[in-house]
């Protein structure tokens, strides 16, 4: 399997140059050749398949021969260990959790299958691998999980300061060994421009060895893919559901419209943003218009310029009409996130975190014109990683804090305060 950028479909390199290398010279996004839908053998059984077996033959189906089946059956198997259950708020209205990996987010998909992918591809080299990765939340902290003490790989991380929860940031700044974590005077925004344009410096890239592991590298988006088929197949058979996803960056959205490349039947896609709203407002208008980010307590979609909507286009050849036919986008503020965050728990008892409140709110608005259909919200992260709002909102009984997530509290924040200059990360290099 061959991938191309999305600025150029003659550039085309193989799978380690575009996992590796993450961003294409031409600052696009690395695309896969093709996408050809799975095997009618692969839909005869995929219901009864364990999640394992079913993110392998996605995986295979996207990849090719690029990695051996042997070899990526094993990434598979070691990365995929965890469940991602739907738990149903009524009969129309479903959760599908995707926080039960170890870091309590759905970056724990992607961060672990990317780790060892990495690992697989650069197993023969002899020079250190650094990963250099913009966070606004639940990335940093996935990735610094999955890379820990892995040996031949060093990870640079950048936040915001003040832009991620406090136990959001203790996951980034407290395990030390190969991860340093960089408190950057700015937004997300200006943390990912930074990762870009070092990444756009092809000598430094080669020289320090430099990789992503933000959604801009290939190889996060597709284990992505894996839990909108075990989503669907939770449902009874036949069901096309709608998908509403909270979204910021649109790594989830993408790979969810690649799983729908591979055949998996979709009614409908939502996105749903907080008040950066960059994609919501170019689904109704045609007019892509980023602007600075704004912070929310859904701090994970604090983005205002999402690079993954490259590839958004790119998957619907520029077509802003096809675009819109199949993907609607909603925007709420955190007044409306506070209020569904304690109407959920009211009318449910489910306790759900903001950024789940807005995909409840953004199905609930599509519901209320198509009634009978059924809509999946993405849950990405356990709602004790926004400990503050949940208590603001709820009072301080109802979420209980993951010892995994707890035991961070007592240990001491190791970050270095950066400016937003790109030039601040060669002396962490």
């Amino acid at each position: 399997m061959q991938f191309y950028s999305t600025n150029n479909k003659d550039l085309r390199v193989d799978l380690k140059e575009a996992v590796v290398r993450s961003l294409p010279a031409d600052n696009g996004l690395y695309m896969p050749e093709t996408i050809t839908p799975l095997p009618e053998t692969f839909w005869e059984t995929w219901r009864d398949m364990p999640l394992n077996e079913l993110g392998f033959h996605v995986a295979k189906q996207i990849l090719g021969d690029s990695i051996p089946a042997d070899a990526l059956k094993q990434i598979v198997d070691e990365a995929i260990t965890f469940d991602a259950p739907l738990v149903p708020l009524s009969p129309q209205l479903q959760i599908l959790e995707l926080f039960h990996g170890p870091t309590l987010a759905f970056k724990d998909f992607g961060a672990r299958f990317m780790a060892r992918t990495m690992a697989y591809l650069t197993k023969d080299d002899d020079k250190e691998l650094t990963v250099l990765v913009a966070t606004s939340g639940d990335t940093g902290g996935a990735v610094a999980s999955a890379f820990h003490n892995v040996e031949g790989t060093r990870v640079i991380i950048l936040y915001p300061k003040g832009g991620v929860s406090d136990l959001q940031e203790k996951q980034l700044t407290t395990l030390g060994g190969n991860i340093t974590a960089l408190e950057v005077d700015g937004s997300f925004d200006d943390c990912q421009a930074m990762v870009k344009a070092n990444f756009l410096d092809r000598q430094l890239m080669e020289e320090h060895n430099l990789t992503s592991a933000n959604s801009i590298n290939i190889s996060r988006l597709i284990p992505q893919a894996f839990y909108y088929f075990h989503a669907a197949r939770q449902l009874p058979e036949g069901t096309e559901p709608v998908f509403v996803i909270p979204s910021g960056n649109f790594g989830n959205l993408t790979a969810g419209l690649f799983a729908q490349k591979l055949g998996l039947p979709v009614r409908h896609w939502v996105a749903a943003t907080n008040i950066n709203d960059t994609v919501p407002r170019y689904l109704a208008d045609g007019n892509y218009a980023p602007l600075a980010s704004t912070p929310t307590i859904s701090n994970a979609m604090d983005v205002g310029a999402p690079s993954n909507f490259a590839r958004m286009k790119n998957l619907f050849e520029n077509d802003w009409e096809s675009m819109r036919e199949n993907i609607s986008g909603l925007a709420f503020d955190d007044d409306e996130t506070r209020q569904a965050i304690r109407a959920v728990k009211d009318q449910t008892s489910y306790t759900i975190d903001p950024h789940g409140a807005v995909g409840v709110l953004a199905a609930e608005a599509w519901l209320q014109a198509s009634p009978e259909d059924i809509c999946i919200v993405l849950e990405t992260a356990h709602p004790s990683k926004f400990l503050p709002t949940m208590e603001q909102e709820l009072g301080s009984g109802p979420v209980e804090v993951p010892e995994r997530l707890a035991c961070l509290s007592s240990l001491p924040k190791v970050a270095h305060a950066v400016s937003n200059d790109p030039k601040e990360i060669l002396t962490y290099l």
